[in-house]
Parts: structure tokens; sequence; C-alpha cells
């Protein structure tokens, strides 16, 4: 049936069966390449979701190693993969999620020399980095590529989510023109964090990439603000165009 195998229709059964998705939804997944850019607490359940979904090809960008205390919440890792790379662990684990999705190991830095050229060859960006430098390459260089970026990012018991660049829509720079001074901006390891929070925000990065993917994002041009210690949620609507 449309060129998918009986284990893919089996696997992909539940979500077929959504007016919203159906066959024609599922091979507009099939068809899409993701990169995921940081395989941290953001990108671990946003790899998972993305790659059980059928995301056809998925790039993941990470240089760093596994250290034990991501443990409690970069949920694709265990203890025995302390020191190794992030990005090739997730890949071997989400293969065996999944062997139908293809996936793509960048073991790197993204800088100002590789940036475009890795994210030229994919047609969405999920941004789960945790530096302001990451994030103000990859939304620039998602600008000059024309390419979809979901962004998301976390501090303690807060979190951002924003679709920037779709169909010409705000980018990163239109609410916050300039990146924060480093020395400035506290991270987890200064002021810690609860591992649900990255979890939750993950998770919403991964819908809001398959609602790209079809076509039917609602949150271009808003930014979204997560108070999850009491538990609400702010849409900002951004009026920058």
């Amino acid at each position: 049936m449309s060129g998918f195998s009986k284990d893919e229709l089996i696997r992909y059964s539940r979500q077929l069966m959504l007016g919203e998705i159906g066959i024609a939804g599922q091979q507009k997944i099939r068809a899409a390449k993701v990169l995921v850019v940081g395989a941290g607490g953001l990108g671990c359940p946003l790899l998972q979701y993305l790659c059980g979904a059928g995301v056809g090809a998925i790039g993941i960008v990470d240089f760093d190693t596994v250290e034990l205390h991501n443990l409690h919440r970069q949920i694709l890792y265990g203890s025995n993969d302390v020191g190794k790379p992030k990005a090739a662990v997730a890949a071997e684990k989400l293969k065996s999620q999944n062997p139908h999705v293809q996936l793509n190991v960048h073991e790197t830095m993204l800088d100002e020399k590789n940036a475009e050229d890795i994210i030229s060859a994919y047609d969405i960006v999920a941004d789960g980095s945790d530096n302001f430098m990451t994030r103000y390459l990859v939304n620039d260089a998602c600008v000059k590529l024309n390419k979809p970026l979901v962004y998301g990012s976390i501090f303690r018991f807060e979190g951002q989510l924003a679709v920037f660049n779709y169909k010409g829509g705000s980018n990163l720079r239109d609410i916050y023109p300039q990146p924060p001074d480093p020395e400035e901006v506290p991270n987890c390891s200064e002021t810690g964090v609860l591992g649900m929070v990255p979890g939750i925000i993950g998770t919403y990065m991964a819908l809001n990439v398959i609602q790209v993917i079809l076509g039917k994002t609602g949150i271009s041009d808003k930014l979204i603000l997560f108070d999850l210690l009491g538990n609400t949620q702010t849409g900002l609507q951004l009026n920058t165009k």
C-alpha cells in the first residue's frame, strides 16, 4: 500500500488512523529530512518521537560525550554509555527503535564553517542546543537557506517553544536581535534542571516538527512560554513582519 511494507503499516497503524495524517501524511513524514541539533535533554525525546513517527532521515549533530549527570534527563542513555559520544550512541539506540529511519551522525561542533553545509541537506531543523552561540548560528543559517526552524529552550522550570522562519515568518533575531553576554546567562550546571522539563519541551518540539512536515503548524509567529512549576502556558503573538 503506497510503498509501505507490512512492518511499516503495522508500526505506524495508530497514527495512520488519524484523519489528519493517513497514508498521504505518512508519506510526507517518510520523505522528510530533519536535522536535530543537540542530543541532550531536549534532543533525546525529540529524536525518539521523530524516529518513532517514521521521519525518513534524521541528522544528529552533537560533539559531546555522555556524562553521569546527564542520565536523569537525557533518556536515550544508560550507565554503560558514560564516556561514549552522544550522537553515535543516540543513532544506535534509535536504529533499534525503528530500522526504517535513516540516521546521519554529525559528530562535530556547528560553527560558521560547517553550519550551512550541514543544514542545507535537510528540510527542517530542530534546535535543542544549550547555548546562545549555537542558537543564533543555527537561526541565521536557517534564514539564509530558507529552512523552517523548530526552536526550544529551557531554564529551571521554564521553557520556550517557537517555529521560526516558516513561510517567511519571524525568526529568533526578530525577538532577541542580539545574543546576551554568555557570562550573564547561567546554565543548568549552575542553576539545575528537573529532568521532566526538557522532556516536555522536547516532546512539544517533536510535535511541531511533524506539524511543519504536514503543513499544519499553528504556532508560526508565536512564542510559547511554559511555566512548568505553575503548570501554565502563555502564547505571545509576534508582530514582527
